[in-house]
């Protein structure tokens, strides 16, 4: 009964537009469209899970800190960052909780409130491979790998694979951009913008409270 339930509703764009709701599950709940409190705890997501024997916490355990609002708990998590969004953990859940779904939501919130990343390395890599696509349309591994080791702080990891590759010809010296360069700058300008209006709420805040 709960999956027929499920499946009728519609599917929700995160929406950081409420970031500033002091709830947090009920901010997660409206930027998925997922019922956190369907979670009973049965284990399944973390039987199933590729990346379980990593994680601090098991995926489960996020939900269940989330019900209990032990906010710290889940920030201060190497979960929150582990999960690859592989899906296994939502096609075994009895109450078809989308759990990928919310850790991405999850993260949102971690960032927009500058919530240190317990893998810094995971954050430098995804920001990295997107400035990548930003510029080119398309991974630059050679520039992927230097800009991980700068901003990850492993100056040299890997460097000893890129020049066997490049001989190889398995990546390409010099970066190469798609034809579709307008669409992919788009793409990050919409981004852009929609950062922007949810950065517009807190300046007025900060704004606020200067000047008082």
């Amino acid at each position: 009964m709960i999956g027929s339930r499920r499946r009728t509703q519609p599917e929700a764009a995160l929406d950081l537009s409420i970031r500033h709701d002091p709830d947090l599950i009920t901010y997660i709940e409206h930027a998925t469209g997922e019922n956190i409190r369907n979670c009973y705890q049965c284990g399944k997501c973390a039987a199933g899970c590729p990346l379980s024997a990593a994680m601090d916490l098991q995926p489960q355990q996020i939900l269940r800190a989330l019900q209990l609002g032990q906010t710290d708990l889940i920030f201060s998590s190497d979960t929150l960052w582990l999960c690859v969004s592989c899906q296994t953990c939502v096609t075994r859940c009895p109450c078809e909780v989308d759990l990928p779904r919310v850790m991405d939501a999850l993260r949102a919130w971690a960032v927009v409130h500058h919530h240190a990343a317990a893998q810094r390395e995971i954050v430098a890599f995804q920001r990295t491979f997107l400035k990548s696509i930003e510029l080119t349309g398309r991974v630059y591994e050679i520039g992927l790998i230097g800009g991980y080791n700068l901003t990850s702080g492993h100056l040299f990891s890997s460097f000893d694979l890129a020049a066997p590759m490049v001989l190889k010809g398995k990546i390409k010296p010099i970066p190469q951009r798609v034809k579709a360069m307008d669409e992919v700058a788009g793409i990050f300008r919409r981004a852009r913008e929609l950062r922007e209006r949810e950065a517009q709420p807190q300046r007025a805040e900060e704004e606020k409270g200067g000047g008082h």
